[in-house]
Formats: structure tokens, sequence, C-alpha cells
């Protein structure tokens, strides 16, 4: 008999595991539990910028859970969206959807995808709940999940991680990446810490040339990175949430010492113009950039400030703000407000050893500009 015990466990350890063993449950950023029976095989994005954190953790085939995307990538970075579909022409035949806040993502079509999960930021949460969506979803078997890189990104971007990474059986590649976000977010935060420099009055105008002047960042997303910089967000004292508007009158009044527009290739976007296309790829138009950068600061919000005198005007791509690379853009901002104290940290270095490490397509070099060109 006890022969017959020891054999039968060396079997049952050569044989698969039955399938409950691989139910998890994860908490989102909504706070919502969700049970899963297996790790997520049909993902709906509900933002397509949200490629930019399933990436680095789906980094052999970011495509290759994905049955269904908004077309906001394309859209909102053409040269993001390029690199991506380039590598992986799949991604070029997968369906684009509507969106939930102007109610043009049709239900027909989720059902039709037959998901197991649709991937959604907090900011759809309100829309999703005017229209029942997690009802019509359990239907059809499919879960809800939230997550964050944009409203919250301290409280949400490493959790959020986290969730991408269970859901995709890649917690190992979760942790890592989170432990890098920390890491290079430190470099930072610590000097800073440590010496304590007087903070330079910063403007974030917002999607510069894609939006009115002059939108702009509170408290959070790039307001908060901003203030882990070392600067001083003007927006926040301004406005209560991470993104808004104030009147050209009260940037003057302010008198920024250091202006930074928010960039991308926009020219897929309707409407778009004079926009300053920085990027992934844009290093070689970046003289370019630098006129569209510089036509901007004619605006009579821009002209009598410091930061035009002083040429402290900078351009940096606008989806740092709905990615979780929002490190790299912390030590660019950082280079910006203090240089001396900041001279020996190359954000270009750090990007590049994260694609390196992370990402599945090559860093293309481009992702900001100064007004004035480097002697």
């Amino acid at each position: 008999m006890r022969i017959v015990a020891v054999s039968t466990v060396a079997l049952m350890g050569l044989l698969p595991l039955p399938a409950f063993a691989q139910s998890f449950t994860i908490t989102d950023v909504a706070g919502r539990e969700i049970a899963f029976d297996k790790p997520a095989e049909r993902v709906i994005l509900g933002e397509g910028r949200l490629l930019y954190a399933v990436a680095p953790i789906e980094k052999d085939d970011p495509f290759a859970k994905i049955v269904g995307w908004r077309n906001d990538l394309k859209n909102n970075d053409g040269d993001g969206y390029a690199a991506y579909v380039a590598k992986f022409p799949k991604g070029k035949d997968i369906p684009f959807l509507g969106s939930l806040t102007d109610g043009t993502l049709q239900t027909e079509t989720l059902v039709d995808l037959k998901p197991d999960v649709v991937l959604l930021t907090i900011g759809d949460k309100e829309a999703a709940d005017e229209v029942k969506l997690e009802e019509t979803l359990k239907g059809l078997g499919a879960k809800i999940v939230y997550v964050d890189f944009r409203v919250h990104i301290l409280d949400n971007t490493e959790p959020s991680l986290k969730i991408l990474g269970k859901m995709f059986d890649h917690e190992d590649r979760a942790e890592a990446l989170a432990s890098y976000w920390k890491t290079e977010m430190a470099r930072v935060t610590d000097r800073l810490k440590d010496k304590k420099p007087a903070e330079p009055k910063v403007f974030m105008y917002r999607a510069a040339g894609l939006v009115e002047c002059c939108g702009t960042f509170g408290p959070d997303n790039f307001g908060l990175m901003v203030d882990l910089a070392g600067g001083h967000n003007l927006g926040s004292d301004f406005l209560p949430g991470y993104t808004g508007s104030i009147n050209a009158e009260q940037v003057v009044a302010s008198n920024p010492d250091v202006v930074v527009v928010t960039g991308a290739n926009w020219s897929n976007t309707k409407d778009a113009k004079d926009f300053v296309t920085v990027g992934p790829n844009a290093a070689a138009t970046a003289n370019d950039s630098r006129k569209a950068l510089n036509a901007l600061m004619e605006n009579p919000a821009f002209t009598g400030s410091t930061a035009v005198k002083n040429n402290e005007v900078h351009a940096i791509w606008h989806q740092f703000y709905a990615s979780p690379y929002q490190f790299v853009a912390v030590q660019r901002l950082a280079k910006w407000f203090h240089p001396e104290l900041f001279a020996d940290l190359d954000p270009d270095a750090t990007f590049k050893d994260f694609h390196e490490k992370f990402l599945p397509v090559a860093y293309q070099p481009g992702y900001w500009v100064d007004a004035k060109a480097a002697q």
C-alpha cells in the first residue's frame, strides 16, 4: 500500500493542474472585487492607449489577447500606433470600438466580440454605470476591470500594473515593472527631499494647439508630476481636479517661470492644428516642433512671461499622462527645473533602458523639445 501511495503522488505531480487551481480574485481601482476562474483570454481595451500599460506585461505580443479597442491611440499618438502595428501587424485588424463617454460604444459590438474582460479607465466608470454596462456584460459572462494611470497616478499606477499582471498571468513582470517605476521616481524625489531647492512656478499647457488656451492640470497627473519634479504647478492653485482650464489673464497674472506644453502626433485627430509633435520617432522633426512651440508662445498669455524672456519653454509627450511611464516625465521635468542638481540624470537613457527591458518596440527618441535649440 505504501508503494502505491508514493506512485500516485508522483503521478499527480506529472499531471496538469485542474482548472480551479488558476482561479484568483483581484480588487480593481474602483474597489470592486472580481473573481476569475483563469487568466483573461479575450480583452477589450476601453481606451486604446491602455496598450502602453498592457505592452510591458504582454511583451511577447501585446495584441495576443486583445479583441477590440478604441481608436484613441491612432488618433492621439499616430507615431506610437504606427510603431506597434509595424511590429505586430495583427493590430491593424483588431476592430475599433466607440467610446462610453460620448455614447458611441455599441452593445451589439461587445456581444459579437465575446470578451471575457472589458478593461476600462476609472474615468469611464460614471458613464459605464449610467448605461448599466456591468449588467449587460454579466449576461455575456464578461467582467469590467477598472485601472488608472491618469486620475490618481501615485495611488493607482502600481495597483493597476499588478491588476494587469494577474489578469494576464504575468505577475512577475508586473512586480518588476512596479519596482522599476518606484526606483526611477526615487532618483528625483529622494534628491529633492535632501536638497530642498526653490520651486519655480510652472504652467503646464495641456494639449497645446489641440485645445484652447489655456488648458492645464490640477493637483494630479502632470500637475503632480511637476510637484514631484521640484516645481510649483500653477494649475493646482485654481483647479480641484486633475485637469481643466484657466483663462489667459490668470496665466499672465501668475507669470510662470517655466512653461511646458504637452504635445503628440495629433495629425489623425479632427480639427487639430498648430500642435507640437513630440513623442516616438519625433526627433527627426525637432526643428518643426520647435517652430510650432515658439509660435504657441506668441499668445498674449505667454509673451510677457518670465518663462519666455528666459527661454524656459519646453514641450513634452502628452501620452505620459495616460501611461505608466510617468517616471520619465518626472526626470525630464526635474532637469528643466533644476539643471545643476540633476546634471547627471539622463531621461533619454532611462526611457531607452526601459524599452530594452520591458517593451517590445525599439526606443525612438523625440519625446521632448526645447523652444531654444541646445548650444
